[in-house]
């Protein structure tokens, strides 16, 4: 499984794979399909660009240039939201299917002339913090002429990109279920309350959910993260109580300085996360009752046990490792 070449000029070893398709009289680049998929993944030109790794501009240029070249108008671009017209909407998954296609016809080409090096793409998932670099550890020891390219897009997409052959596999969470994908556990995460320090816990080592009932909750929006809005807040409610929800800032980072500073209030943190930073103005405390995040890998259903297995043993190594600690 070989990877998709993103932004920039073709590679010179693989000149016999032209990166445009002609379009009636009009040229469309797999360049700008690929810039497209990612600002509608997105609905967000400046978090496409990072995602892609290129500047905003080039982004923004390419797709005003798909949209002359193809006639149609595919965002609905305001000073606030980006949003696909329905023109947009029919062009996207067709885009995808072009990506897939090519993306297939150089794994076939590629796998004509066997190479010893491969490439497997990884969709990787906010939060993992040590445990993703034990699982390219693991991979680097398990897969020595492989190279593991990390690959960071939004739940849906990933999964989309797995179940059309654009990435190899991906980890999700709070995912049951997913067209074209098979979903397997790999662990569980804790949830831990980010608290001002200031906050007195007592002699305990835990918190009761039922005591943040006054404070308010900063906590990302549901459309931007529906199953840890939706674990959290069922969990209040059992508690017996609704959270007045407070303002969510920008980057974790961002969010964690807003709770150490100014009013009292809480968020959540995977405590993978939260075993990678060291804030003097708040803490990470257990939950009582516990929260836990299942992580699951996706794979393409039509994925061999063999080219699956190397993948879980590392996350079982992972695993193994969290709990050594």
């Amino acid at each position: 499984m070989l990877a998709t070449q993103t932004a920039g000029e073709p590679d010179p070893a693989e000149g016999a794979f032209h990166r445009s398709l002609d379009w009636h009289d009009d040229v469309v680049e797999l360049r700008q399909l690929e810039y497209f998929v990612a600002v509608a993944e997105e609905l967000h030109f400046g978090r496409a660009a990072a995602n892609l790794s290129v500047g905003q501009p080039a982004v923004s240029q390419q797709v005003a240039r798909l949209e002359r070249e193809l006639g149609a108008q595919l965002f609905d671009r305001s000073a606030r939201t980006v949003r696909l017209t329905a023109a947009g909407t029919l062009f996207l998954p067709e885009a995808r299917a072009v990506l897939a296609a090519a993306e297939r016809a150089r794994r076939v080409a590629r796998d004509g002339v066997r190479q010893a090096s491969q490439t497997l793409r990884l969709g990787s998932s906010a939060g993992m913090g040590n445990r993703l670099t034990s699982v390219l550890q693991s991979l680097s020891e398990l897969l020595p002429s492989t190279t593991t390219e990390l690959v960071r897009a939004p739940t849906r997409a990933r999964l989309e990109r797995v179940a059309s052959g654009q990435l190899d596999a991906a980890f999700v969470r709070g995912v049951t279920s997913a067209p074209g994908v098979e979903l397997i556990e790999v662990w569980q995460d804790r949830l831990l309350v980010v608290l001002p320090t200031s906050y007195g816990i007592g002699q305990r080592d835990t918190v009761r959910l039922s005591d943040l009932a006054d404070l308010p909750l900063r906590i990302v929006p549901r459309q931007k993260n529906a199953p840890l809005f939706d674990l959290v807040m069922d969990a209040c409610s059992r508690a017996g109580f609704a959270p007045v929800l407070g303002g969510h800032v920008g980057s974790l980072d961002d969010l964690i300085a807003a709770v150490g500073s100014g009013r009292p209030s809480w968020t959540v943190i995977y405590e993978p996360q939260a075993q990678t930073r060291h804030h003097p103005l708040v803490q990470f405390v257990p939950t009582e009752p516990v929260l836990m995040m299942p992580t699951a890998l996706a794979v393409p259903e039509t994925a061999t046990s063999r080219e699956v297995a190397p993948l879980l043993r590392a996350c079982d190594a992972a695993e193994s490792g969290d709990h050594a600690t």
